[in-house]
């Protein structure tokens, strides 16, 4: 091309036009927050090849002087593995960590016998952490950090998240939490066939994607039966298989006071009324003690990923009695999503019967959570036979999957006003000292409910609830250098030190914002994106 141009124009307006190219190219620089995110992703990177870091916990101490323990599956090579990490780690790295199988009873690890504390459990293939305090591979961070991947170019690296939780089902049998042993007892949301296709959409491998239904029709076994399945509805619920005080919990979510969140719990019941559920269930006024089905409670709402919020009651706790509507919205997709990979892969005789799940799935959400009065989704306590009228951001889980029609799609975009503030949405319209209630919006519910507008048509409303979120995030970006996990969206700020429960202190990285911020960024129009990089705050 340089060569036709000098040939017809001559040397002089070459010049001028490598000129031209350099200055634009000066003034129209990669913006430094995308620069900030595509070299995220290899900080926030774990591999065999830095074990060593990805062993350590800032949620759980560990014994001075000891070496910190790495789980291994029992029917997995623990010889072979620990040869592996003796040749490709610096020795002292090597010496930092110590191998040991899961006992048999995987709820018997316990600070409290002998020779035993919480560990890593081991991941053939790397992964992405969310950051800081959160130094593991999570349920559903994982979907949104995937976005992120994609986006980027990694896909190596997003098939290799993805082929983790494959090995996880097959291993420690669901998709967990996250990779430490005091999470075996729960998963967390379920977007793995999302991810599944995400990934093939990139790779077009059958052969893989043919490989992992086993591993799918196991995972959705365990969300479909009991005690995950509500036989009351035909529904499923959050629940987490473990018993007493979340070990995390205990160790880490402690305030300046130096009290846990169960401590300021107690206080609360102490201290207040309390009208959302029975709370004698769950709290033991006259001992001044929280009961065992507190803590299943507590560790379900913990499963449910908002940890903690109101919507299921103070805490979250009555969480055991709910079908949720973002987790059926979720099987819902994950029925579908088997279908299709079933006719990819060349079974489409099989697929029939997914799909008439889902619909039947999506009729019962329509039938049980959809508030004609209200114009939004509730989630259904399947004890009382009743929504609770909570407006919460899952309402657009329903409009981001496709199963609301035009009419209910339209009520509920009425509404967005009661969420709607300078800096996105507002995850619910309470201000209850929760993390996941007003005034806080966090990237996921942000991208879905963003997603269920364009799916809708409404696409204006998506451009301008986006670019206040993004332009928050950047904003903040540029104020302290890194992207955190939440956001105070009615102050456009990342202080969110007036949480009294859950943890205050905000943390950085930060995966799924990360992702989120790469991938809305890339549906806005030029004028819009061009106003969310130079730092312009939305009209």
């Amino acid at each position: 091309m340089r060569d036709l141009v000098r040939r017809r124009f001559g040397r002089n307006l070459v010049s001028l036009i490598l000129v031209a190219a350099a200055c634009w190219a000066q003034n129209h620089p990669t913006p430094p927050i995308v620069d900030y995110i595509r070299q995220s992703w290899s900080v926030l990177t774990r591999s065999a090849r830095d074990i060593a870091k990805a062993a350590q916990d800032p949620k759980i101490e560990n014994p001075g002087g000891s070496r910190v323990p790495v789980y291994v599956a029992r029917d997995e090579d623990i010889a072979r593995i620990n040869e592996n990490l003796r040749s490709s780690l610096p020795a002292a790295e090597f010496a930092s960590i110590e191998l040991r199988l899961l006992p048999e009873r995987k709820d018997t690890i316990s600070l409290e016998i002998p020779g035993q504390q919480d560990g890593l459990l081991y991941l053939p293939k790397p992964y992405v952490v969310p950051g800081a305090r959160f130094n593991e591979m999570y349920g559903w961070d994982s979907y949104f950090i995937q976005l992120g991947l994609l986006h980027d170019g990694e896909i190596g690296l997003a098939r290799d998240v993805t082929d983790n939780f494959l090995y996880e089902i097959q291993e420690y049998g669901n998709v967990l939490n996250a990779n430490r042993t005091y999470y075996l007892t729960r998963s967390q949301p379920p977007f793995l066939t999302e991810m599944l296709l995400a990934v093939y959409a990139r790779t077009g491998d059958q052969a893989w994607l043919a490989g992992a239904l086993p591993a799918i029709e196991k995972y959705y076994s365990f969300w479909t039966s009991e005690p995950h399945l509500t036989r009351e509805t035909g529904l499923s619920r959050y629940w987490d298989t473990g018993e007493g005080p979340a070990p995390e919990v205990l160790s880490d979510e402690r305030d300046k006071r130096g009290r846990t969140h169960y401590d300021r719990v107690k206080e609360y019941f102490r201290t207040h009324q309390v009208s959302d559920y029975d709370v004698s269930q769950y709290y033991d006024r006259a001992h001044n003690e929280l009961t065992p089905l507190f803590y299943k409670g507590d560790r379900s709402m913990r499963e449910s990923g908002f940890d903690p919020s109101n919507r299921f009651g103070a805490f979250n706790i009555d969480v055991i009695h709910y079908n949720p509507v973002c987790l059926n919205i979720l099987l819902y997709l994950m029925e579908m999503d088997i279908a299709r990979i079933l006719e990819i892969v060349g079974r489409a005789d099989e697929a029939s019967p997914w799909r008439e799940r889902g619909r039947d799935r999506a009729e019962r959400i329509n039938r049980l959570m959809w508030d004609e009065h209200d114009g939004l989704y509730y989630d259904y306590d399947f004890v009382r036979k009743r929504v609770r009228h909570y407006p919460f951001l899952t309402t657009f889980y329903p409009l981001w999957a496709g199963i609301a029609d035009k009419r209910q799609a339209a009520a509920v975009v009425r509404n967005l006003s009661r969420f709607e503030r300078g800096g996105g949405l507002q995850t619910s319209t309470v201000r209850s000292g929760n993390q996941w209630d007003a005034p806080f919006g966090w990237a996921p519910l942000e991208f879905i409910a963003i997603q269920g507008l364009r799916r809708y048509g409404y696409n204006q409303d998506a451009d301008r609830i986006a670019v206040k979120f993004l332009s928050l995030v950047r904003e903040d970006y540029t104020r302290r250098g890194t992207i955190v996990e939440k956001y105070d969206v009615a102050h456009r700020s990342s202080n969110v030190s007036s949480i009294r429960f859950g943890y205050s202190a905000n943390q950085t990285g930060f995966g799924w914002t990360n992702g989120v911020f790469v991938t809305l960024l890339d549906d806005l129009k030029e004028p819009a994106r061009r106003r969310v990089l130079e730092g312009r705050r939305p009209q």
